[in-house]
């Protein structure tokens, strides 16, 4: 079983950065690709950014392109998503997941297998 743990979140000021990390363990060979959701209270959980594991291929939420940038360090099995140019709205609880197959869009949180327990983003104006 895939096992997914986040940290790096905090608080900051709109306009500042923060760098989001992902450690994944555990039968990681199956991951077909990698995802960062954000959850704001109230709100359903929404897809930010994806990284395929096959061909590095990238895709962001259009609220946040130009502005974060997904990645990842294979030999230590650890994704990234950083985040500049914070905005007030960015301000969630923010997730990783993995998927062990290809179906459904990449944004659904259906699509995924496994979820990280989340790691809270603040930003204040």
């Amino acid at each position: 079983q895939v096992q997914l743990v986040e940290s790096g979140g905090g608080s900051v000021q709109a306009g500042g950065s923060l760098r989001l990390s992902c450690v994944v363990s555990r039968q990681t060979y199956s991951i077909v690709r990698m995802g960062w959701f954000r959850q704001a209270p109230g709100k359903e959980r929404e897809g930010v950014a994806v990284i395929y594991t096959g061909n590095g291929a990238t895709y962001y939420a259009e609220s946040v392109k130009g502005r974060f940038a997904i990645s990842r360090d294979s030999a230590n099995n650890i994704h990234h998503l950083q985040m500049n140019s914070l905005k007030p709205e960015d301000t969630a609880m923010y997730y990783c997941a993995a998927a062990r197959h290809y179906g459904g869009s990449w944004d659904s949180p259906y699509a995924y297998n496994n979820w990280g327990q989340g790691t809270q983003v603040t930003v204040s104006s």
